[in-house]
């Protein structure tokens, strides 16, 4: 079995809070996690007939009787069972580690969890397997955002993790674990055809019965050529011939159910003129390549996406290595109306750190002017350019070149 970056931060979690949720996209691995938690505990899958009847028949009832060390399957499923869950947990509010629920369907879950649990509950986002877990290599580069203050000496002593190909092997077929653990370019094709079927005809139709899933699926397939640009909502319901406040409510969904991620600008502290309309792209690199029907790599180095989905692969490296080892974040992009801009801008404890993002093995000091006037306009110690080379190297006394095979 692979071994998840996260498996630390739910032990710690659990030491915590009297429950813990695991939220994800469908097949993220989030049931593999919860049944190799250590100990032993009571399984319950909510998808299962049996245990929705045993549970939906009175919550109050069943959580009396299973109090301790119960895993809950597709919690979303069962609304009546957070408000049960939240008298369970008070009945015993100094225990930590009763309850460990997931879901697929984060607009549902985190309703419900905000509604009934909030202060009781830890909240972990479980993503598709990242480069470093496929390899098993993991990198100290997160060790910037835990100790900012000594950061040059983590970022020079960065080293290649792991190689170009296995790195262009891992971005072509994106993240999600069974394809990885079937190993066949035939399984994988079927897989993701399969994946996005179900992810509208059955996970939306069910999450929001009112919706065409026709219309729904074009739109799905829409996104391929929306990932990694600014969206303008007014277009792409011109293109797809919807209103605009349905446009609105499509990405809502999509962001919501962890197929899409939505990047919101940086308006913080800016004194230009920038760009507000918010920017996204396709979570998983494989799903994107699968609707762009891209059948390998050499179609995908040639194909007009090519950056963006490198782009879109690294930011979401980047922010599924913060998610799993525990560090608080906020992220956005930043674009002024004179075209300078920053492809993602972290935030967190450990300060403001702007990324930019190349696939070439250089970077020429004219393409990262962005970045560069944005390190000088807030003072910051550093800024960071991802690229392909082959060592780190200091391009300004502020801004460093680091080779993605040293960040995973």
């Amino acid at each position: 079995m692979i071994q998840r970056a996260c498996r630390q931060l739910i032990d710690e979690y659990l030491e915590f809070f009297p429950c813990v949720a695991l939220v994800g996209a469908r097949q993220s691995g989030k049931t593999t996690l919860v049944k190799a938690l250590n100990g032993t505990w009571n399984y319950f899958d909510l998808e299962k007939r049996d245990d929705y009847k045993l549970i939906s028949d009175s919550p109050d009832l069943f959580l009396r009787l299973n109090s301790k060390r119960v895993v809950i399957d597709e919690a979303q499923l069962l609304p009546e069972l957070f408000p049960a869950l939240r008298v369970s947990i008070d009945n015993n509010r100094e225990t930590s580690g009763q309850f460990v629920i997931t879901g697929s369907s984060s607009p549902e879950l985190l309703k419900s969890i905000s509604e009934s649990l909030a202060g009781r509950i830890g909240i972990i986002e479980i993503s598709p397997l990242t480069m470093g877990e496929t390899s098993a290599s993991p990198s100290p580069f997160y060790r910037i955002f835990q100790n900012p203050d000594n950061f040059r000496d983590i970022i020079n002593n960065l080293t290649e993790q792991n190689s170009l190909t296995n790195i262009h092997h891992y971005w072509f077929q994106g993240g999600y674990p069974e394809p990885w653990s079937k190993n066949s370019e035939r399984f994988t094709e079927l897989w993701m055809e399969q994946y996005v079927q179900t992810y509208v005809e059955r996970d939306i139709a069910r999450l929001f019965p009112g919706m065409n899933p026709a219309r729904f699926m074009q739109f799905t397939e829409m996104l391929a050529g929306l990932s990694g640009q600014v969206i303008n909502y007014s277009e792409v319901a011109r293109a797809l011939g919807v209103s605009q406040p349905v446009i609105r409510d499509y990405f809502n969904i999509v962001h919501g159910t962890f197929l899409w991620r939505q990047i919101l600008p940086y308006e913080k502290n800016v004194k230009k003129r920038i760009v507000k309309h918010p920017k996204g792209h396709l979570r998983d690199s494989g799903i994107l390549h699968h609707l762009l029907r891209l059948r390998d790599l050499r179609q995908l180095q040639s194909h007009p996406s090519m950056g963006f989905s490198w782009e879109a692969m690294t930011i979401e490296e980047l922010l599924r290595g913060l998610c799993s080892a525990g560090i608080s974040h906020d992220y956005y992009y930043y674009r002024t109306a004179s075209g300078a801009e920053i492809d993602l801008i972290l935030e967190g404890k450990f300060g403001l750190i702007p990324i930019e993002i190349k696939y070439n093995k250089s970077v020429a000091l004219s393409k990262i002017r962005g970045i560069k006037d944005f390190v000088k306009e807030h003072a910051l110690p550093f800024g960071i350019v991802i690229d392909n080379g082959e060592s780190v190297r200091w391009i300004t006394e502020e801004i460093v070149a680091i080779p993605f095979s040293f960040c995973i």
